[in-house]
Formats: structure tokens, sequence, C-alpha cells
């Protein structure tokens, strides 16, 4: 079976959230009520995503993260990369050292890597845009409550 780990799962569920308010900043203790991920989890993926640069962080007490740019201008290949590293289905298909003791005689290495570029070349036509917008994204009363409080409360200038 070829899986996704769980961080780049959640980074595309976070990503979508954020992409579908684009105009908020989101915190991670935010996003974190809104998806049901827990916040170290949400933090730690953040901190990929913005190293990544596709998210801008903005520090402070009204701080969080913004997109740094548009969601059709990021695809699924890109957070994935971002969270878990090059897309690779296997070792001898990464360019790093192999554990593969087969490699040097292998007949199907040049199939791998054919295979791993069509799933690539698939998760990258896919734009975040295009499942933002499919997402159901409805924050929480909770958080309806709390958004409404950073509405109105007025703005802190320095």
């Amino acid at each position: 079976m070829i899986r996704l780990t769980n961080l780049a799962d959640y980074a595309v569920v976070l990503m979508c959230h954020i992409a579908a308010r684009p105009e908020m900043l989101h915190s991670a203790f935010a996003l974190s009520k809104d998806t049901g991920i827990h916040v170290p989890t949400v933090s730690k993926i953040l901190g990929a995503l913005a190293r990544a640069e596709l998210l801008t962080s903005q520090r402070g007490i009204k701080g969080g993260f913004i997109l740094n740019r548009g969601a059709d201008e990021v695809t699924v290949a890109g957070i994935i990369e971002a969270v878990d590293g090059p897309i690779a289905l296997t070792n001898c298909v990464e360019g790093s050292a192999h554990d593969c003791d087969f490699e040097d005689f292998c007949s199907t290495k040049r199939h791998w890597v054919r295979i791993n570029n069509a799933v690539k070349e698939a998760l990258a036509s896919v734009k975040l845009s295009e499942i933002a917008v499919a997402a159901d994204w409805e924050p929480t009363v909770d958080r309806k409550v709390a958004l409404l409080g950073e509405i109105s409360a007025p703005i802190q200038r320095n």
C-alpha cells in the first residue's frame, strides 16, 4: 500500500483551511480547534510549511500564519514535500544512498523512476485552490465567538 504520512495528510487539511480564509491570520490554536489536530502537531506542520515558504508567519499576540502566495500557485505535491521531503515511492528513485541489495542488477529500477514521476506529476497537477474550495470549512461555535472578538478588538499600533 502506498500511503502518505499523517503529517502530510494533516498539512493538506491545514492548508485547505488556511486557503479557505486567505484574508485571515490563522493561529495554531485556532487551526487545532477547527480541525481537531493537536496543537503541537499543528505547530510542527505550520513551521515546516513556513520553512518551505508556503506560509508566512506573523509574530505577536495577534499573529498567525497566512498563505505566502495564491492558492492557485500551491500544489498538493509542494505541500507533501514541505512536510515529508521529496516524493519517492522506492529508495532507488530518491537519489540518495540506497538500502536495496538488488540495485546494481535491478531490472525494474528505470520503471520505478517513470512510475514515481507519474505520481509526482499527478500530485503537482492538483492546486490548493481546487481542493480548498471543496473543503467544507465552517468554524466551530467557539471559534466564531473568538473571531468576532478578534474582529471587534481595537487594532494595536506600535
